[in-house]
């Protein structure tokens, strides 16, 4: 192998592109940004802090309500992933459930679970797909004779006359040669 002829691309580059390909067509920030969301909101009323000898629980009376909105936004950030149709209705849950997180779970997750929703929900919410690819037109065939191809010289090629033979030069439609007489055709 030497060093002008190409690599072949192996399977982890082959995969990346398939992956880059797949994220493109879905709001793919949006549905890790509220996934990520949901993990602060259920994990903080259930967790079990210490310091040192100490610990600290932050446990509240709304430990299941926290359970069920990080789930549900653990379950928007799949749909977002998995069903991109669905992205306004996600994106607006993600960011109704971000609001309600912040008197039922610790301030929605100590603001960090709060904010991850807002912004995945916003994103959700405005992201809109691409336009296709336009296919190019096909080129035409520029062979000669033998399959030779045609050669253009464009300096020894005829031009064209700029006015036709009969028609009027006059552009500003002020000329009375066109039926303007004079004036301005603006309304």
């Amino acid at each position: 192998m030497s060093a002008e002829s190409p690599a072949a691309p192996g399977q982890f580059a082959h995969r990346r592109q398939q992956f880059r390909a797949w994220r493109g067509t879905r709001p793919f920030w949006a549905g890790l940004f509220v996934m990520i969301s949901g993990v602060p909101i259920m994990y903080f009323p259930y967790a079990h802090i210490k310091l040192g000898g100490l610990t600290v629980a932050m446990a509240t009376t709304a430990g299941a309500g926290s359970l069920i909105i990080g789930v549900l936004l653990v379950v928007l950030g799949i749909t977002l992933w998995f069903q991109k149709h669905v992205r306004t209705f996600a994106g607006i849950a993600a960011i109704l459930l971000a609001l309600v997180s912040l008197p039922v779970s610790n301030f929605g997750g100590f603001i960090v679970g709060f904010l991850f929703a807002l912004f995945g929900g916003a994103m959700a919410v405005a992201w809109a797909p691409g336009l296709p690819p336009a296919e190019e037109p096909a080129r035409q065939d520029t062979t000669g004779e033998g399959g030779a191809p045609e050669a253009t010289d464009y300096d020894t090629t005829l031009l064209r006359p700029v006015n036709p033979v009969g028609e009027p030069n006059d552009l500003s439609g002020t000329s009375p040669v066109n039926g303007a007489n004079g004036r301005h055709s603006a309304g």
